[in-house]
């Protein structure tokens, strides 16, 4: 495996009975790279991201997460990276900064780092004024971006997002995909899964999945040529209506 592989997967599969969630699927992602995960609701993305972060085994196949086997070192690789949820994954009877000090300790970072990260994530969101108040007064804007900043408190080398931006407004979502440059820029590995087709657009490389396999992988520009469409939207349609 080259180095410059944060994520390498090969033949991945998971089956539940009869049923395969994911079928055989391979691929690889730089570092630094953010990669769009893409495929309709029952497609198998979150069933693979349960696989690569280390809380589902796979059938079989293997993955390698930050230089680390997700069957035999998982929780390497649970301290590795980070994970935002589809519900930004906060307490909302915790305030700001209760919530920042309890995932810290779970990351593993000691009081003195909890301590110096909080200060200086209060003053990077700017939310000094409001940081004792309960979490689940806050917009849904605020909660994504703190969310946001709260996976990325242990400095993973890779932080995966699942639907990070459902449910927020357009201005949001732009702003939020400004937050994900930053970051990729700094050369955290960024691991989207969405189901906003104009999102993929954002994408360094994206794939595609249908019924648990990836039909489709390479750079929006390259998909929208191969596909001979205009946009990210007619390129999933054609894919999932088998159209060529």
């Amino acid at each position: 495996m080259e180095h410059n592989k944060i994520i390498s997967v090969s033949n991945l599969t998971k089956t539940f009975g009869d049923f395969t969630a994911v079928n055989n699927i391979s691929f690889e992602v730089a570092k630094g790279e953010i990669f769009g995960f893409l495929g309709a609701n029952g497609a198998g993305k979150t069933t693979a991201i349960k696989m690569l972060i280390g809380i589902s085994k796979p059938s079989s196949g293997e993955a390698t997460v930050a230089g680390f086997d997700i069957a035999k070192q998982s929780e390497m690789v649970k301290k590795n990276i980070g994970y935002m949820s589809q519900k930004f994954s906060l307490y909302d009877d915790l305030t700001i900064k209760e919530n920042i000090t309890f995932f810290g300790g779970i990351y593993g970072l000691s009081r003195k780092e909890i301590k110096e990260k909080t200060a200086i994530l209060i003053a990077e969101l700017e939310l000094e004024e409001v940081a004792n108040q309960l979490v689940g007064a806050l917009p849904l804007g605020w909660k994504q971006k703190l969310s946001f900043s709260v996976a990325l408190l242990h400095e993973p080398k890779i932080i995966f997002l699942d639907e990070p931006t459902g449910g927020v407004d357009p201005i949001t979502r732009r702003q939020f995909w400004e937050m994900i440059y930053a970051q990729a820029h700094k050369g955290t590995t960024i691991f989207v899964t969405t189901h906003y087709m104009d999102e993929a657009e954002y994408c360094d490389r994206v794939s595609i999945m249908v019924e648990g396999k990836i039909e489709a992988l390479d750079s929006p520009k390259n998909l929208k040529k191969q596909f001979k469409v205009d946009s990210m939207n007619e390129v999933f349609l054609k894919l999932a209506r088998n159209i060529e």
